[in-house]
């Protein structure tokens, strides 16, 4: 009677249980799914930090190339200032030419008018 006892439980439990384990089943073959999409997500978003890996060290070769190019203008503008000041320095030095040459062009002038008039003198003494 033990034995009929156990089978019509076992029986019963089997019959009881059986929505449940089918229930069980279905959650796990949901849960799989749901594991396979996870997967492919996270190998894509490995994927997405790969490539923003490369786009970062990209940026890091920009970053000097543009220290580079800020040393580079700082040194022009350096240069730019010093060609200004000579510039600035030739100017002063060519108005004072210009002053000297305008002078001697007018002593110059005076000299041929005294040396015609000094001619005519001669002319007239001889």
């Amino acid at each position: 009677m033990d034995n009929d006892l156990k089978e019509m439980l076992s029986t019963l439990l089997k019959a009881e249980l059986s929505p449940v384990i089918k229930r069980l089943d279905g959650i796990d073959s949901r849960l799989d799914g749901i594991d396979s999409r996870l997967d492919g997500i996270d190998s894509r978003l490995d994927v997405i930090d790969s490539r923003l890996d490369a786009i970062d060290s990209r940026l890091d070769v920009i970053d000097t190339q543009l220290v580079s190019i800020d040393s580079r203008l700082d040194r022009l503008e350096l240069v730019q200032s010093q060609i200004k000041q000579a510039v600035l320095e030739t100017n002063e030095t060519v108005k004072r030419m210009e002053v000297i040459q305008e002078q001697q062009h007018e002593i110059i002038q005076l000299l041929s008018a005294r040396s015609i008039e000094h001619e005519a003198k001669i002319k007239r003494i001889l």
